[in-house]
């Protein structure tokens, strides 16, 4: 049997049903598993780690990410857009995605948002260039399975291109019948729904103005056959609502309520724009959202309601949205912001620091309809993170180590990143890894995406 003892931790931050701080305490996993929670705890053969001085804390679980932007961040013409001219300007880059430049922007994305202790990250990927016949889910799986990450995928897509009215280049596009046979073959090769699994898989067509009505229709028919989930860009900006009002005549929620998508197997990322009585049907259907607040500030689309949805009981997970509307994957990052900006636009209404890491952990987890990741407690994934308060830039800030990203924030790499009981990090390295030839290899295959401009 597996063993491993997380020994003397300063404070267990469990975000268990109780919101449980367990101090000068131990941890034991067993099987990748946790086996107890408490003080002195002792187990015959098991590996041992000292986390004297550390806070330990749940994985935080990414619910809305584009890894193959990690190669197109910080340009600087686009700087100053917004999304629709935003992406108009980035779909002819992404054009030259290749296998190698999906392989190694999720190795790059992943690395980083792994060592600030993250340790489940969903990606949706939707770029697929006409005639590209690769597995480029496929090449995102390799990476997470590399550094040892759980990874949801989603299989992506766009099928409104310019000439159909939509936003995306008609090189950008697939055809309905291709996208449905290869989502089906994706879901089959990878999606796992045994407990504690590290492959999951949902269907995503990519957004309004980029897929068509049979499309949406035809991907919740499928989803529901396989049994997985639907995500989906939604209500992210204005420009968005007026284009559903002027082709299809409706708002966008109720666009996708006509299409099949609403109810507890939906998320939509973003959320920026929903009314009184769409929060209300949020609520009442179970469908979550997945909230991006970098992403949102520097796209100018607007901040979401996220004080109201959480009092209305909707599924809100955190995420950092894609690289290149961020420019990071730092979900550590992503909790400060989430808690300034909510304090700055809701006052005393705004959800705490610790409502955020909650959000980042247990709603996360909902979200992508885990119930086996996001809180610390027996029989839950050992998937964790520890940091060393014993800093100067700690000192004076640990009385409230739930709200301490919120409130606080934390500018480095975790001390140690864990997932199913298996150490990923350490000091901010990733162990898995060479990451010097890492680096050589992405910054070359990033050169060649630019090149092929």
């Amino acid at each position: 049997m597996n063993k491993l003892l997380i020994k003397n931790a300063k404070c267990i931050i469990s975000v268990d049903d109780e919101d449980r701080l367990f101090y000068d305490a131990d941890m034991l996993i067993e099987n990748g598993a946790i086996k107890e929670i408490g003080q002195s705890l002792d187990a015959e053969n098991a590996d041992v780690y000292d986390a004297a001085g550390c806070f330990v804390y749940p994985g935080l679980i990414n619910t809305h990410h584009h890894l193959y932007q990690t190669f197109t961040r910080n340009l600087p013409e686009v700087q100053r857009m917004e999304l629709f001219p935003w992406l108009v300007y980035l779909y002819e880059i992404w054009k030259g995605l290749t296998p190698d430049t999906v392989y190694y922007s999720s190795l790059t994305g992943l690395s980083e948002i792994l060592r600030y202790g993250c340790t489940t990250c969903m990606d949706h990927h939707y770029v697929f260039p006409r005639g590209m016949e690769a597995d480029l889910i496929g090449e995102q799986f390799r990476a997470a399975d590399e550094l040892g990450m759980r990874f949801h995928a989603t299989r992506g897509s766009m099928s409104r291109g310019k000439s159909d009215g939509g936003l995306p280049p008609d090189s950008l596009v697939q055809d309905v019948d291709a996208i449905l046979k290869d989502s089906e073959r994706v879901v089959r090769e990878y999606h796992d729904t045994s407990r504690f699994s590290f492959h999951q898989v949902s269907l995503a067509p990519c957004s309004p103005f980029s897929v068509t009505t049979d499309l949406l229709k035809e991907s919740a028919v499928l989803a529901r056959s396989l049994g997985v989930r639907l995500h989906t860009h939604l209500c992210e900006t204005i420009d968005e609502e007026n284009f559903c009002r002027e082709m299809v005549g409706m708002r966008p929620l109720a666009y996708m309520e006509s299409c099949g998508w609403i109810g507890p197997d939906v998320w939509y990322a973003h959320g920026i724009h929903f009314n009184d009585e769409e929060l209300k049907i949020l609520a009442d259907t179970g469908t979550g959202v997945a909230h991006c607040p970098v992403s949102n500030m520097k796209l100018s689309s607007g901040v979401c309601r996220i004080p109201e949805m959480l009092k209305l009981g909707i599924n809100v997970g955190l995420a950092v949205d894609g690289s290149a509307s961020n420019d990071c994957s730092n979900l550590m990052a992503e909790i400060r912001a989430a808690y300034l900006l909510h304090r700055l636009s809701s006052s005393e209404k705004a959800p705490t620091g610790y409502d955020i890491l909650k959000m980042a952990t247990r709603g996360s987890a909902a979200v992508l309809g885990r119930d086996d990741i996001g809180y610390l407690a027996p029989g839950m994934a050992a998937d964790f993170f520890l940091i060393d308060t014993r800093s100067m830039d700690l000192v004076g800030a640990c009385e409230d180590p739930g709200s301490l990203f919120g409130t606080v924030g934390y500018c480095r790499p975790a001390k140690a990143v864990f997932a199913g009981g298996k150490q990923l990090t350490e000091d901010g390295r990733i162990l898995a890894v060479d990451e010097e030839k890492l680096r050589e290899e992405a910054c070359a295959e990033f050169r060649k995406l630019m090149d092929r401009r």
